[in-house]
């Protein structure tokens, strides 16, 4: 499955989270940092949900830019 991430910029570094993924989120110092803690993130989330027996969220979001002139 393929799910959105949206990374976001803090006073120490990244973090991530997923809008379709409740409660699954992740940091770190660099962009790459963080792209790689939430994909194990998601996954980690994902199996502790398939082994308790629950329905994994689907994917359905999405993102887009806007551009206004400045």
């Amino acid at each position: 499955m393929r799910y959105l991430v949206v990374l976001e910029e803090t006073s120490t570094g990244y973090s991530a989270y997923s809008p379709d993924v409740p409660g699954c989120v992740a940091t770190g110092n660099t962009v790459d940092d963080a792209e790689r803690e939430m994909a194990a993130a998601i996954a980690f989330h994902l199996e502790g949900m398939k082994s308790e027996g629950l329905e994994l969220p689907a994917p359905h979001s999405s993102s887009m830019y806007v551009d206004i002139p400045a």
